[in-house]
């Protein structure tokens, strides 16, 4: 889709949103989008793991942790329509950018599914990309069908993508892959080994928040 019709898409759900009966994203406070306490619980506290990828490790720097007010935004913005609120978490997804050294790197978020996009009617990834004043390159693409992850333990993730992304595009340029959050890994680690099959040069992989690492799970 042309980008013009995508930022037309994308404005005209900010505008719906704003015409609909609000509640706090994070708390249910009445007649706010996001209140003030909860928008001070999204300062950005960016935080670094490791991921096994085809060709060696790959840093991810996200910049919130995936609970609390953060998880509710974020779910807001995936379940309700409420593209609005991807600016509150802009400052997040910028300070992981900043940590990763993407300043002059191609970012590539991971490709939503047909089915997602239909019932969305926008792509999230590309959506936090613009929001922090950068241009997603949709250099991935699905190669087959996926079943859902939730619900899926670690293996069962990998399992699912394995093989299930193919790169259109990238050889030569460095690049940083981008999601909304990161749970295990698995769909980050399928993206980096598309990319790198295509000649890209993944230099990190950034999400807006990274699910807390319980004890006891498996890394």
């Amino acid at each position: 889709m042309p980008e013009i019709l995508v930022a037309v898409r994308e404005a005209c759900a900010d505008a719906l949103a704003l015409l609909l009966p609000v509640s706090c994203a994070g708390c249910d406070e009445p007649d706010v989008a996001l209140c003030e306490r909860c928008a001070l619980a999204l300062a950005p506290d960016p935080r670094r793991q490791f991921i096994e990828a085809p060709g060696g490790v790959v840093a991810v720097w996200s910049g919130l942790a995936f609970e609390g007010v953060a998880a509710r935004v974020l779910r807001a913005i995936k379940e309700e329509g409420r593209t609005s609120l991807a600016d509150a978490l802009a400052p997040a997804l910028a300070a992981a950018l900043a940590r990763a050294g993407a300043g002059d790197a191609v970012l590539v978020p991971l490709p939503t599914s047909r089915r997602s996009y239909r019932r969305r009617g926008y792509r999230v990834p590309d959506l936090l990309v613009r929001r922090v004043g950068r241009r997603p390159s949709r250099l991935l693409r699905y190669a087959r069908r996926t079943g859902d992850q939730r619900g899926l333990d670690r293996d069962a993730r990998a399992r699912n993508v394995a093989q299930s992304l193919v790169a259109t595009g990238g050889a030569g340029l460095r690049v940083v892959v981008v999601d909304d959050v990161v749970t295990t890994g698995a769909s980050l680690s399928e993206a980096v080994r598309a990319l790198r099959a295509g000649g890209a040069e993944v230099m990190a992989a950034v999400t807006v928040a990274a699910t807390p690492r319980r004890r006891g799970t498996r890394r």
